[in-house]
Formats: structure tokens, sequence, C-alpha cells
């Protein structure tokens, strides 16, 4: 399996990705969580690439080997990744994300629906404003494999979520799924049910993994994420270049 760590210039920065699977299968986007990086799906990746399925793990701006440029916009990051799959030449991809790589992938929905083939949000809030806000997290000591102007960029927009992006939820036409990790879960099980019922036609699955769904529960992420991709499949697009 083709695990090298490799980069690519997209929206101004380096953005370090790995890859699996077949270049010529359907291509999936995979966007992890805040702090963690694309090694992150390693759990799954095996069972997700032999589809066949060509995967696509980036590290966010911010996250192991990309740059740390020190802007950490929501909407930066989606600009990052719709300009990933523009350099790698793919046309529409499925998108399976989890928390801050969650937004990240419903941001890039809904400017984008023409990018996004089918989209599987796991354990993601909905967009709330948080009341009271959350405190200013104190930084560990010692090297961290993230920059710490990422946490404190995206614990503001946490915080105080721009109004459209709840607003243009409903605008999303991918078919999408939405995974919630249950009672054991930090994230607000009552935000991911809102977050779905936002989107038109969602479908919520509950998985009591806690927050790390695909970590925690492989076998059960893989159980309803591999039939939600496999339906219409001939209708995605492989990358047009090898990469």
């Amino acid at each position: 399996m083709d695990t090298e760590l490799r980069t690519v210039k997209a929206n101004g920065i380096s953005l370090a990705y790995r890859a699996w699977g077949p270049e010529d299968a359907p291509p999936v986007l995979l966007l992890h969580s805040r702090g963690a990086d694309g090694a992150d799906w390693a759990p799954v990746a095996g069972r997700l690439a032999a589809g066949p399925r060509r995967l696509y793990a980036p590290d966010l701006r911010g996250h192991g080997r990309s740059d740390w440029p020190g802007a950490y916009a929501y909407e930066a990051m989606r600009d990052d990744v719709r300009a990933f799959l523009d350099v790698l030449g793919i046309a529409r991809a499925d998108v399976v994300a989890h928390s801050l790589g969650g937004a990240v992938a419903y941001l890039l929905a809904q400017d984008a629906p023409d990018v996004v083939r089918r989209l599987v949000l796991e354990d993601v809030p909905a967009p709330f404003p948080l009341d009271p806000p959350r405190a200013p997290a104190e930084r560990p000591d010692g090297d961290l494999p993230f920059d710490w102007a990422m946490i404190r960029s995206t614990d503001a927009q946490r915080n105080a979520p721009a109004p459209v992006w709840w607003e243009h939820m409903s605008g999303i036409t991918a078919p999408t799924l939405v995974i919630g990790g249950g009672a054991g879960s930090p994230i607000p099980q009552d935000e991911v049910a809102a977050l779905a019922a936002r989107i038109p036609g969602a479908r919520l699955v509950t998985v009591d993994a806690g927050h790390l769904v695909h970590e925690t529960r492989p076998e059960e992420f893989l159980a309803v994420v591999e039939p939600f991709l496999g339906a219409d499949r001939a209708t995605s697009s492989p990358a047009r270049t090898p990469s």
C-alpha cells in the first residue's frame, strides 16, 4: 500500500499528505480532527482503499508536516483543501471528515457543491455560538505536532462561528452521513443531531464510541461508511493525473 508522505503547493502553502489505494480508483478525501494529522486515518485506510478507492489524507494547515503559516481561519482550511484537489486534478471526491475536519468539509460542500460527491461527518457539532465561550487554553510545555496559534484561532471561531455557516447548511446538496459518538463524546450530541437535521436528507447514525469513532470502533465505523460511499460509485471522478 502506498503510504509515502508527499507534499504539494496549494493555496500558497505546502500541504503534506498520505495516499492509499489504486491511483485510478474513485477518490476519497480524508480530513482529520484538530491536533491530529493525515496518519490518523491509518486504522481504517486499508479497508476503505480496498473498495477500491484512492484515499488522500492531507495534514491541514498548522498540523503535522504541512506549513504553519500563522493564519488558521476555517475558511482558509476550506480553500486549502479545494486547492489541494485542484492541484491533484481531482474534479469530484467523496469527503470523510472528523471534528475540525468536518467543519472544513461542510464549508467545502457549501462553497463547492460540484466538488463533493458524498459527505461523511464524524462527530461534528453544529456551528452554534458557545455560551459560555470556551476559555483560552494553556499551552502545554515542549514541542507540539501542531501550531499553538491554530488552537487559539480555531477556539475563537468555535466560540463565535460565522452565522452564514449555519444559514448555508441547508444548501448542501451532497448526500450526507452524520455519525455521532454517543454519550461518551465531549461533543454535545444534540448539536450533532441538529447538524444532521439541517442538511437536507442527511442520515444520522450513532456509534457509542466517544469522539474518536473511527479509531475506537473502526469496524462499526466502516460498517456504516463503506455502504454509504459505495452508492452510485460510478459517478465519482478519479484523479486526472497520477499523484
